[in-house]
């Protein structure tokens, strides 16, 4: 039997508990100082706010990564750098295709590997000719990452782009520069380079060695002459070391930071990995987070494999407590690069909803990867697939059941959003609607953007057959909090 899937869509905005709440300002970062009580330090927590770009980030929910590449011509996981430019063997490319399907599927950003371990680029970059330069598509003049800026831009959809840290053929090449124990001198970014001059004029002054330099130079190109990016994902994958290469990831971030303002950085200060590859979400995912690092180089969490990041003993023992939203990624493949379509196993519609649902209903955004095949596509199987989730997105959430119920007097409306105010001496709220609705998910939300994440535990009880029953408890909420339950109706 199919069954009827509806939701309604609760806001709820939190209020202090404690009476110095007055005294704290809502910040992206507090310190925690040596002297603070438990207390003050749960207070001062719970004034932990998301940066604008990290909120709008939240805000794209369902968004795209894709993987492509020599490894998809070679049908492996890694290149090692050494692979012949040519090898990518491309005819065609239809990124409308990717991006259309991409909408469908209700996503709001596609983030494009740029640039994967092995080190062939996707652009037509200045500093390098292991890239698309040196295949036969489109003659050598072709450029994935223009077409797919275009694309984006056709649908609607936001740009990302994955530039590797780490680079195969800068370590295994005779006259690559990761690694080649070069000084850290002073360097203008970006490099000059004959007949090919920049629109965009800004300069910077970075002291870095050869390999942060050319790293440098090629964000400036990407970050100046694709349109708008919205994230810069930088992942701690090393295959391969050599010469004690470090990242000036100081640098990075300023350029970044200059020249992309609307974007955020995966892997560094706004979002961090989930900890697997498996789209698995914890029950529990805080995004106020305690740190003990330098201030000024926050990145991954050090123990991202534990349950929960953000529980009262871990704020106890932190030096500063941040904001880092987490990422779950997974792909709709078996692995992240296109290999056939016989041997290589797609995700179900079921599977993939299913993320969706644990994922952004688990106060965290989905990013699933679809790789595209060797014709510059993607595959029947993934279109079928993403077409299916979108559907069945807008089915189960296009309409809230409670837009007119009657509740708690203290409503508030604030840009198109009503916002409840749940109070210490009396935290619940009780919502009751004209007519019996039957539904069986319930979407919680709290105003993280003014007063974080307050929720530790809640519960939701239905009014049937004239008694108060229980049908949904989870511990935190957050930025989205998806409840699913048996199917349930009730007034109240």
């Amino acid at each position: 039997m199919k069954l009827k899937i509806s939701t309604g869509i609760l806001f709820l905005q939190g209020i202090s508990m404690y009476t110095n709440a007055q005294q704290i300002q809502p910040a992206n970062t507090i310190a925690i100082a040596p002297t603070d009580s438990k207390e003050l330090i749960i207070e001062k927590a719970a004034h932990v706010v998301p940066t604008k770009n990290q909120l709008e980030a939240l805000r794209n929910e369902f968004i795209a990564f894709i993987h492509f590449g020599p490894n998809t011509f070679t049908r492996m996981e890694w290149g090692n750098g050494m692979e012949d430019p040519k090898i990518f063997d491309l005819k065609e490319l239809d990124t409308d295709q990717w991006c259309r399907s991409l909408k469908e599927a209700g996503m709001k950003m596609v983030i494009l590997t740029v640039k994967h371990h092995d080190g062939f680029v996707l652009w037509q970059s200045r500093y390098t000719d292991h890239g698309i330069m040196s295949t036969n598509f489109r003659d050598g003049k072709g450029d994935i990452l223009r077409d797919l800026s275009k694309s984006c831009q056709k649908y609607g959809l936001k740009l990302g782009v994955y530039l590797s840290p780490a680079d195969l053929y800068q370590i295994e090449n005779p006259k690559g520069l990761y690694g080649n124990l070069s000084k850290y001198t002073k360097r203008t970014i970006p490099r000059e380079v004959p007949g090919r001059s920049f629109t965009n004029k800004t300069k910077f002054e970075f002291e870095v060695d050869d390999y942060n330099e050319y790293f440098l130079n090629q964000l400036f190109e990407i970050l100046t002459e694709y349109g708008p990016v919205h994230e810069v994902w930088f992942d701690g994958a090393h295959p391969k070391r050599k010469g004690g290469q470090s990242y000036n990831y100081d640098a990075w971030k300023k350029l970044i930071h200059t020249l992309a303002p609307k974007a955020v950085i995966f892997g560094q200060e706004d979002i961090r990995w989930c900890g697997n590859e498996s789209g698995v979400t914890r029950n529990t995912e805080w995004n106020v987070l305690p740190f003990n690092d330098n201030l000024n180089n926050i990145a991954q969490m050090k123990d991202e494999m534990e349950d929960n990041l953000g529980r009262r003993d871990r704020l106890y023992n932190a030096k500063f407590l941040h904001y880092q939203q987490a990422e779950t990624n997974t792909s709709i493949r078996e692995g992240w690069f296109y290999r056939d379509d016989v041997y290589q196993k797609v995700r179900s519609t079921d599977d993939v909803f299913d993320i969706y649902e644990r994922s952004v209903g688990g106060n965290s955004t989905f990013l699933l990867n679809i790789p595209p095949n060797r014709e510059g596509k993607f595959s029947a199987k993934d279109v079928e697939v993403l077409k299916e989730t979108g559907n069945r997105i807008r089915e189960t959430y296009g309409k809230n059941l409670l837009q007119n119920a009657r509740g708690n007097k203290q409503v508030l409306d604030h840009n198109d959003t009503t916002y409840t105010l749940l109070k210490k001496d009396n935290p619940q709220l009780i919502l009751e609607t004209a007519a019996p609705v039957t539904f069986n998910r319930l979407v919680l939300q709290e105003a993280v953007s003014t007063h974080s994440e307050r929720v530790e535990s809640h519960a939701v009880d239905a009014w049937i057959n004239g008694n108060w029953k229980e049908i949904a408890r989870a511990t935190n909420i957050g930025y989205k909090r998806i409840l699913r339950f048996p199917e349930v109706t009730t007034k109240k």
